[in-house]
């Protein structure tokens, strides 16, 4: 009993059996596997170092295994993974379906770190969505307590991918939970196996080195169990290997032999790892090395002589391997780095395309095609580092956001101003349609020629209704020209007519003989006068010398029969009274008419009569003394005019109350 204690004590370190064993292949119970966790390039194995014992001993054919400390991969995997994709230049379409894609994989292990970055910057769009949702609801007038984000088919059609990705995902590591239980079971049999081998009364050393052999194996074979016993079960199962060499006390020969057949285990490991040399892909190539160092751990040790050249020769193959990856890895990095360059490159076009404030629409088209060009350039570079990859993102996608919330002010202004623009040449077509039914040709012309310059100085509407309101506007100034034409040119028709018609009455004037009655000689001229009125336009050519003929005519009859002027406007005026529709009115207006003018008048008088005053001796100032003088004498003679007339008007006024007063 005192030597099964002492035993126990001395195993719980190093067993006591191994000879000779490589410091390498001895592992302690509690020892992590520095492979896995620290993943150094290269296995690290030294020279073996023999351990003194006091008498021949059998050695430990098989290392003991170590601990499992690998819930899931997760450091390894992130050596071993495929470059992460670049999803910040995808549309949030094209995301649900890069996550459709993803959902088709069968391990929801190896696309855990792609769905979370999709996830991730799905969400980074989702909220730049609600954002410019929130703020075009803010600028068309909404209340924002009461806006409301509207249903959004690829929010839901994203969520319903993420949830099935988490359903999988807790599916497996549910199913991972169990069978490490189920491990851990198999495990904890094997282990009652080896107490029952242990225990047994079997002589034969080669049959119960078998059945020890067998356990190991289908020990190596059964995978992870639970991290929270991995180390007691790791503890005990070591310890029961350490009983067994000592009760077998296997002799060298035996040990020479189960060396002999892990050198040729770990041949076959350096002849698959050479060939992974072979291997196109660095990353199929690491794993399989991966796996090829862990079955090599599981390997026990080879004879002594033989150690450092086996070792050697799969650090050499491992060396090569790794200096591949480590190349292709320095590769990436270096067209990271290039394309770093090149995008910050386009950063800088894209400052240099926006600093310049677009004067003009074909600047601003002009700048958006430019910038598109360079999205587009941007989405054929490869990724950048990672560290600095949402950054130069955010600062090249900024620029271009800014330009298109810029430009969108801007013809959000050129909007307005079309649409006052257009309001205004509405008003215009308006009046050009009255003027178009006008007669009043002269005056009618010279407001639509007006209308005109005044539609040349309006600026530019939309192009949907520019040519639309322009031939409007075209048309009534074409149907009023039309009309003016079609008049004018009857009217030159009749203008030969009216030739002949005016050059009858000069000649029937000149003919008409005057008698002794004022009266009757008055009315006689103002017959004249008004038949020849009466006449339309004659040709421009031949109207000057009519009027003078005429006009000459006219004064020749009144200096003959001693008619004054003033005395023959003002039987007009009589005349022109008489023919008033509303007399009484036409009075009343006349009356404060020449009131009116017989102020201004008087008023200009003194202002003559002052400046005369002031005007010195001399040959310039008789000069202007003269024209003054005659300024004032035709003044009072305007004066003394009106003034009749409005004797005229008042005769007039008192004559019609009397002819009331009778009829009453």
């Amino acid at each position: 009993m005192m030597e099964e204690t002492n035993n126990l004590q001395n195993t719980e370190n190093v067993p006591e059996n191994v000879e000779n064993t490589p410091i390498e292949e001895t592992v302690l119970p509690n020892a992590k596997n520095q492979s896995e966790e620290n993943t150094p390039e290269t296995p690290v194995e030294t020279a073996p170092e023999p351990v003194a014992e006091p008498e021949p001993a059998p050695e430990n054919p098989e290392p003991a295994p170590e601990p499992e400390t690998k819930e899931e991969p997760k450091e390894e995997a992130k050596e071993e993974a495929e470059p992460e994709p670049d999803y910040t230049t995808l549309t949030r379409g094209e995301l649900v379906e890069a996550m459709k894609t993803l959902l088709a994989e069968s391990d929801v292990q190896k696309i855990r770190t792609r769905v979370a970055n999709l996830w991730s910057r799905f969400g980074e769009l989702n909220r730049e969505e609600h954002n410019r949702a929130f703020e075009q609801f803010i600028a068309d007038g909404g209340n924002k307590d009461e806006y409301e984000p509207a249903d959004d088919a690829l929010a839901d059609e994203m969520r319903s991918l993420h949830d099935e990705y988490r359903s999988r995902r807790q599916h497996y590591m549910e199913q991972l939970e169990e069978q490490k239980k189920r491990n851990l079971a198999a495990k904890q049999a094997l282990i009652e196996e080896m107490r029952s081998l242990i225990d047994s009364e079997e002589e034969q050393v080669k049959v119960s080195l078998d059945k020890f052999n067998e356990i190991q194996e289908r020990w190596k074979a059964i995978g992870e169990v639970p991290r929270e016993q991995m180390n007691d079960l790791w503890q005990n199962y070591h310890f029961q290997i350490e009983q067994f060499f000592n009760k077998l006390k296997i002799n060298r020969e035996l040990r020479a032999l189960d060396q002999k057949r892990n050198l040729e285990e770990k041949i076959k490991l350096c002849e698959a790892a050479e060939e992974l040399i072979m291997e196109t892909s660095v990353t199929k190539a690491f794993k399989g090395l991966q796996d090829l160092r862990a079955r090599w751990k599981e390997v026990g040790p080879v004879p002594a002589e033989q150690n450092e050249e086996i070792w050697q020769r799969f650090c050499n193959a491992a060396n090569q391997i790794d200096e591949r990856r480590k190349e292709y890895y320095d590769q990436r990095k270096e067209e990271q780095e290039s394309n770093l360059l090149a995008k910050q490159a386009l950063v800088e076009k894209a400052t240099e395309l926006t600093e310049k404030q677009p004067t003009t629409t074909k600047e601003w088209n002009d700048t958006t095609a430019a910038l598109d060009e360079l999205l587009k350039v941007w989405k054929s570079i490869g990724p950048v580092p990672r560290e600095v990859n949402e950054e130069i993102w955010t600062k090249f996608k900024g620029m271009i956001d800014k330009h298109y919330s810029e430009k969108k002010e801007y013809f959000g202004a050129i909007r307005d101003e079309q649409e006052t623009n257009y309001q205004k040449k509405v008003d215009l077509c308006l009046k050009a349609e009255a003027i178009a039914k006008r007669e009043d040709w002269k005056k009618a012309t010279q407001e639509l020629l007006e209308l005109q310059e005044e539609w040349k100085n309006i600026g530019a509407t939309s192009r949907k209704v520019s040519e639309k309101i322009w031939q409007r506007f075209r048309k009534a100034c074409d149907e009023f020209f039309a009309k003016k034409g079609e008049f004018f040119s009857e009217r030159r028709a009749s203008e030969h007519e009216n030739l002949a018609a005016k050059e009858a009455i000069i000649a029937e004037l000149k003919a008409h003989q005057f008698g002794d009655d004022r009266e009757e000689n008055l009315a006689a001229i103002k017959d004249f006068q008004r038949r020849w009125a009466e006449v339309g336009f004659v040709p421009m050519a031949d109207k000057e010398r009519l009027h003078k003929e005429f006009r000459g005519e006219i004064d020749r009859i009144f200096e003959q029969l001693k008619i004054s002027a003033r005395e023959a406007e003002e039987t007009a005026y009589r005349e022109r009274i008489r023919n008033a529709g509303d007399s009484r009115k036409f009075v009343n207006n006349e009356k404060a008419e020449l009131q009116e003018k017989i102020e201004k008048l008087r008023n200009d008088l003194n202002l003559w009569e002052n400046n005369l005053g002031f005007l010195a001796n001399s040959k310039q100032a008789d000069l202007l003394k003269q024209e003054f003088e005659k300024k004032m004498q035709g003044a009072r003679q305007q004066i003394a005019l009106m003034q009749a007339k409005l004797r005229i008007l008042n005769e007039s006024e008192k004559q019609e109350k009397e002819e009331k007063e009778e009829n009453a």
